[in-house]
């Protein structure tokens, strides 16, 4: 709701009424109130802070925390704008004081008059006395790695378990990753959507192609051996991650640096003094910069009796640049059996295991760590791979920063679904984890072309080899040394390692016997989705007139979320799309009689905290029954709910249909797996009255679901099949009750119900996030990647052809 006010009054361009904005987090009103005001001063009344228990404190109001706030400033004559923006949106707004110019702040407490905080702004905020900080170096003697007894098997098998290599499907499926329609690159990646993504991008627009590539980097268990070269690792880590984003040039670089750091503790302020030195040489000389971030310098605790307990000092970098267009980009699953695999190695040959992944999982860290030998030669570098990737001569790119050279060829297998085979040159003053497990900046590519992708990195001057090629369809992972063979074993058994974590972590956030039938169901899973298209996606419909233009309102309360997603795939078909709030209806603002559609979408209607969309039911059955069951009953009217709107649909009986008597509704609950799922999901489109379906039914698609309660609930049994359009499928394309599959465990595969006249539906999935663009889907079939439009335009273009087509008597529009 928050978001949505400043939202809205950005939208009014140069009428915006926010002169400036804070957001209140660390310290509160008495940080963020001084701040916005400074240095002109102000007069803050203290009760006219928003409160819920009266019995506060002074204290406790004027330093009270609580997130989801903002403080702004308004012109006197601009408080009436924004008050109503805020109750259109049902956001609490409270004047709280006006500024005086005199530069003193001023809290006055009307509950008995005084003035608990009374001082001039200036020598808290402006001219502060600098600080002289004393930063001694406390020597650390680390002890070299030992190997003696190490085996390769054992410790590959260690390091796929290590939580920070480790799969992270159990953090990555309970998080909306597709909310806004604009995620043009998310965490998974290839058929199977593992979470392997080395960066994310998010398109401006949905109509275009232009966006923001973003990566991470960090390397805080180096820092144990030399901080320095772990905040150089780090901006190099943030650095390749971007790679296979093609932005606009290194220079646009922009990056976020957080630090978490024990600074007051001996010799971890010189310490950190080091790592910001080295940070700001490399970024100099790769003439990127920072431009924000956040310092956590107290990162330490005295535990039981005097022992102190510190976190390692670490530097996160949080890289963003443009990016020309969104779908120039390649991802680290492999693609196609038989390409090459090459190295770009930037260590010059080194190969330093300290604070690597191996020491970890031995229960060591070492005395030499990888660092950034040349850092024109890692600018150059990334220079070219990103030629590479716009002239689409390599198809895969995955740095190898966390667990080494095998660690990233086998991620890049586990997402493609293929087998590998690596044959590595053994330098005899290398012992063979080294090579294996050294966490030395490289990056391996995957290329159709080896010749003319080594001769583009040897013209600028870029160390590369090919290392080995593709293997079969979920074949052998084969890595010879000098000749050996030293790992010989089906990529599904090292995916089941890798992911073996993920899924004891899962079993304790889920319902346990979901997190194991998924894990039986996936683990030897090599085909990619068995989708299939039964029309032919055509572009958006010529824009019509505006008067011409059927008018559809995206009705949404609070709590909605995905309204303008859905809003875009309804203009992008030809309608004309309204934004209305529930406020808008209840105040009378508006009426429904001035639309031929009413769309609800996703999002959680008030928190769901009653059930899914009870408290959105319970508003339009309670004061608006009248208005909603008179356009639900006029014949030229269509409605669709997806997700929230959908479990809003079932509540109001608008599908399958509110008529049949003695039948308790159906409604949606919560998910089988006792958690939020988003996932990519295949639904196959059954024969139905559907107008939106018209022409699919047979076709297999992909499409995204991210709900927590949106398993059909059937109180009186089956529900006629024929009002069921949509149905989850499992690989072989066959509806199915199987998790993941089916991600909530509806009966059946069920995921939609459409009224018997076609005109209403409610689904669960989200076809609005993958509708106006081919870039919003996380994975396509090579052979759709040239579709002129994304198939599921084709849901709202029927929406628009039946209101073309249908003949009803003219009606006078309110």
């Amino acid at each position: 709701r928050l978001n949505r006010v400043l939202r809205a009054c950005i939208d009014l361009g140069d009428e915006n009424p926010i002169v400036s904005a804070h957001d209140l987090g660390a310290g509160g009103d008495c940080n963020a109130l001084p701040e916005i005001v400074y240095p002109a001063g102000a007069r803050i009344e203290l009760r006219a802070i928003p409160v819920g228990d009266a019995s506060l404190s002074v204290l406790e109001i004027w330093g009270n925390e609580s997130q989801e706030r903002n403080a702004i400033l308004i012109r006197p004559a601009d408080v009436a704008v924004i008050e109503r923006i805020a109750a259109r949106e049902k956001t609490p707004l409270a004047v709280v004081g006006e500024v005086t110019g005199d530069g003193q702040l001023s809290l006055h407490d009307s509950a008995d008059g005084s003035t608990p905080v009374d001082l001039p702004l200036e020598p808290v905020l402006g001219k502060v006395a600098p600080k002289d900080l004393e930063l001694s170096t406390v020597p650390e003697v680390q002890a070299p790695l030992s190997l003696d007894g190490i085996t390769l098997d054992e410790t590959l098998e260690r390091v796929l378990r290590l939580p920070s290599v480790a799969s992270k499907s159990y953090l990555t499926r309970k998080v909306d990753r597709c909310v806004t329609g604009h995620v043009a690159q998310q965490q998974c990646v290839g058929p199977n959507q593992l979470p392997l993504s080395d960066y994310a991008a998010y398109g401006q627009s949905l109509f275009g192609h232009s966006g923001v590539a973003l990566s991470l980097g960090e390397q805080p268990i180096k820092g144990l051996v030399d901080p320095a070269a772990m905040a150089r690792m780090a901006v190099a880590e943030a650095l390749l991650n971007l790679a296979g984003a093609k932005i606009t040039r290194l220079p646009d670089i922009r990056c976020s640096a957080n630090w978490m750091w024990a600074a007051k503790l001996p010799g971890e302020g010189a310490r950190l003094r080091q790592a910001a030195l080295a940070m700001s040489e490399l970024m100099i000389t790769l003439g990127i910069a920072v431009d924000g971030g956040k310092d956590s310098l107290s990162m330490a605790v005295t535990g039981i009796g005097t022992e102190t307990v510190k976190a390692p000092g670490q530097l996160v970098i949080s890289a963003y640049a443009p990016m020309p267009d969104v779908r120039v980009k390649v991802t680290p699953d492999l693609k196609t059996p038989g390409n090459a695999l090459i190295l770009i190695d930037l260590s010059g040959g080194q190969a330093r295991l300290g604070g690597s992944a191996l020491a970890q999982v031995w229960q060591q860290l070492g005395d030499q760590t990888p660092d950034v030998e040349d850092a024109e030669a890692l600018g150059q570098a990334f220079t070219v791979i990103q030629e590479l990737v716009a002239t689409r001569r390599v198809v895969s790119v995955h740095d190898r920063s966390d667990g080494g050279l095998i660690t990233a060829a086998a991620e890049m297998a586990f997402a493609g679904n293929t087998g590998l085979e690596l044959d590595l040159d053994l330098d005899p003053s290398l012992v063979p984890l080294a090579a294996l497990f050294a966490e030395e900046l490289g990056v391996v590519l995957e290329t159709e072309d080896a010749a003319a992708t080594l001769a583009a990195l040897r013209a600028a001057s870029v160390p590369a080899k090919v290392i080995g090629r593709v293997g079969a369809p979920g074949g052998q992972v084969v890595v010879r040394l000098g000749g050996d063979v030293v790992i010989d074993r089906p990529m599904t058994d090292l995916r089941a390692v890798w992911e073996d974590t993920s899924t004891r972590i899962d079993r304790l956030q889920a319902d346990p016997e979901s997190v194991d039938e998924e894990h039986r169901a996936t683990r030897d899973l090599v085909t990619a989705p068995d989708w299939q298209l039964t029309y032919s996606p055509v572009a958006q419909n010529p824009n019509p007139s505006p008067a011409a233009r059927p008018r559809v309102a995206v009705l949404r309360d609070q709590g909605s979320n995905g309204d303008r997603e859905l809003a875009a795939a309804f203009h992008a078909a030809g309608f004309e799309a309204w934004d209305v709030t529930m406020t808008d209806l209840l105040e009378h603002r508006i009426s429904l009689d001035y639309f031929r559609g009413l769309a609800f979408p996703g999002g959680f209607s008030y928190g769901d905290v009653l059930d899914a969309g009870k408290g959105w039911a319970g508003i339009i059955r309670g004061q608006l029954a009248g208005q909603f069951h008179a356009f639900y009953r006029r014949p030229d009217t269509f409605s669709l709910g997806v997700c929230n709107g959908a479990q809003l649909m079932a509540l109001l009986g608008w599908a399958p249909d509110p008529a049949v008597p003695g039948v308790r509704r159906p409604r949606f609950i919560r998910n089988r797996s006792g958690r939020f799922e988003c996932r990519l999901a295949t639904v196959e489109v059954a024969p139905s009255p559907s107008i939106f379906l018209r022409g699919m039914a047979g076709s297999r698609l992909g499409v995204w679901v991210a709900h927590g309660e949106g398993r059909l609930h059937l109180p009186d049994g089956a529900v006629d099949p024929a009002l069921v359009p949509l149905r989850f499928a499992d690989p072989d394309g066959k509806p199915t009750e199987r998790y993941p599959f089916n991600p909530n465990g509806s009966p059946g595969g069920a995921t939609a119900l459409t009224s018997p006249d076609g005109r209403h539906l409610a689904m669960m999935p989200h076809p609005e996030r993958m509708a106006n663009q081919l870039w919003q889907w996380p994975w396509l079939p090579p052979d759709w990647r040239d579709l002129p439009a994304s198939p599921w335009l084709r849901m709202f273009q029927n929406a628009y052809d039946w209101c073309e087509s249908a003949s009803f008597e003219d009606r006078e529009i309110l």
